[in-house]
């Protein structure tokens, strides 16, 4: 998610050069805590399996002004493990840069040492981490040649910090450049310029990262379709250029029918072939929409050694509805399993629904079971 929503919730060489300075002010790295030895993945297709499935710590470390403001508590190693014992075996952390930077976007090393902290938290507890540069106020959102030389500096002199923080960790964390950039409040395909736009931040980030140093030479990078949309992806998006082949991986986003799955204020409470008012459903967006837009990620991306994770995917009951559960958990069984099925890491997009943020308790096993149980 771009925005705060509770439950309901959704050339670059010169530039690499003149951030590499800033790395500088980044924490001095330190050595994570020890964590259980596990090889490195064998393939793209083994590291996608082992994420499976992935939760996001939504509404948390991207929220502003801070990490309490949206109403989650900070994070802590009880979550982390709370997840792991749900079945989770990914977490994705939604992340806030610009409060905590200055005027030359040097980022506070506290602030970096936090995020390490939470990180370490995740990866103690067995999960494999994905980190990224989430709405933070919608600074990405203008994919217009005026504003590129801007935005791409300023997203490398994040990365260039970021991955020098993170240097020595290994295959468990992935970097993820940004979020759903496109334009703010539209949902429109993008237009010739915006896709160049866009495209080029997605090849900023990985230059940058590439550059960091140590193990960030051959670190799994996430790049993002625009507004992370599959069909904008399988239209618009370029593969970036890479100095290693095998590591990047498309990010798309998947809440169809929006009706059903987010948007609180529709009375589309039903979905499905169990459906029994069609007045209450969205039928475009049954199993067949959700076969066709996964299996075109795999074919577009997948089949040719591109990685593919949904970032954020989720459907919520509605206040008024109280039949719609069955319905969300057939949503939630289905499309994991879609997802799954095609090679895709699935990652649910959580505000603190399903775990409690302080204990690490199941809150709702019933739509646990239909998200980790689809995903073995």
């Amino acid at each position: 998610m771009d925005q705060h929503m509770g439950t309901m919730s959704r050339s670059c060489a010169p530039l690499v050069v003149a951030v590499a300075l800033l790395a500088g002010c980044a924490a001095a790295p330190q050595a994570a805590r020890p964590v259980a030895a596990e090889p490195a993945p064998s393939s793209m297709a083994d590291l996608c399996a082992r994420m499976t499935p992935g939760i996001n710590l939504g509404n948390t470390m991207e929220a502003l002004p801070n990490e309490t403001a949206w109403g989650n508590p900070a994070p802590s190693r009880a979550l982390m493990d709370g997840y792991k014992a749900a079945g989770f075996r990914s977490v994705r952390i939604p992340l806030s840069w610009r409060p905590y930077e200055d005027s030359r976007h040097h980022i506070d090393a506290r602030w970096l040492a936090h995020v390490k902290e939470v990180v370490d938290q995740a990866r103690e507890a067995g999960l494999y981490v994905m980190i990224n540069t989430h709405w933070d106020g919608g600074w990405m959102n203008h994919p217009t040649f005026d504003h590129q030389a801007a935005i791409q500096a300023q997203l490398a002199a994040y990365w260039s910090q970021i991955a020098t923080v993170f240097k020595d960790y290994d295959d468990h964390l992935l970097f993820a450049g940004s979020n759903e950039v496109g334009v703010e409040n539209s949902v429109a395909p993008p237009t010739p310029e915006q896709a160049t736009v866009q495209n080029a931040f997605n090849q900023t980030f990985v230059d940058t990262v590439r550059a960091a140093g140590g193990r960030n030479a051959t670190r799994y990078l996430v790049v993002q379709s625009f507004s992370t949309n599959i069909d904008n992806a399988i239209k618009f998006s370029t593969v970036p250029r890479d100095s290693v082949p095998g590591r990047l991986l498309m990010e798309v986003h998947y809440y169809d029918p929006y009706n059903f799955t987010i948007n609180g204020k529709s009375t589309v409470w039903q979905w499905g072939r169990r459906a029994t008012d069609r007045a209450a459903s969205d039928p475009w967006a049954d199993e067949p929409w959700v076969d066709r837009q996964f299996g075109l990620m795999k074919s577009h991306f997948v089949d040719h050694g591109v990685g593919v994770i949904v970032g954020e995917y989720g459907a919520y009951a509605k206040a008024g509805f109280p039949g719609a559960e069955p319905y969300v958990r057939d949503w939630a069984r289905y499309v994991t399993g879609a997802i799954r099925s095609n090679g895709l890491v699935p990652m649910w997009w959580d505000v603190g629904a399903l775990v409690d943020r302080r204990t690490g308790a199941q809150k709702d096993p019933e739509l646990i079971k239909a998200i980790v149980g689809t995903s073995r």
